[in-house]
């Protein structure tokens, strides 16, 4: 069992390293892609530059900037009181930081430009961002690690 103080450092250490890796990929888009402008990395895979008003994957596109603002200000804030109440779970410091990191680093957009930066482009699939990628797989990881603590408890 980790330490109260440990779990804080290390989910916070998990979202800071995501929030600057999406800060930085965000910046490294904006200054050499003009919105819209699209380049192919490799089959399957390009760069396009576009803005997101909504949450994850565009959902909620369209939404007005305060009620996006203020949902995921809402679920970071039920995230992290769900950390502080089970912060000695095995590894429940990953997906939370992993969550945090990508909803703050959202947020810096939203509250910055006004809408997310969002540029990785799969083929049948909205442009995303390294932020939602993150949040996506903190949430898997959420799971696992909820899933594998249930599979404990209950032998």
């Amino acid at each position: 069992m980790a330490s109260a103080r440990a779990a804080w450092s290390r989910a916070a250490i998990v979202a800071a390293v995501v929030i600057i890796a999406d800060q930085v990929s965000k910046q490294l888009i904006r200054s050499s892609l003009a919105l819209g402008e699209q380049r192919h990395v490799l089959p399957g895979l390009s760069f396009v530059r576009t803005t997101n008003s909504g949450v994850a994957f565009s959902l909620l596109s369209g939404s007005s900037a305060a009620g996006v603002t203020i949902l995921a200000l809402v679920v970071l804030a039920v995230l992290l009181a769900f950390f502080a109440r089970l912060h000695a779970q095995r590894l429940l410091w990953l997906p939370t930081g992993m969550i945090a990191g990508g909803a703050i680093g959202n947020l810096v957009d939203r509250l910055r430009e006004g809408a997310v930066t969002d540029f990785i482009k799969l083929p049948h699939w909205p442009a995303f961002n390294l932020a939602d990628s993150a949040i996506t797989l903190g949430v898997i990881g959420l799971v696992l690690v909820m899933v594998r603590d249930g599979d404990r408890s209950s032998r």
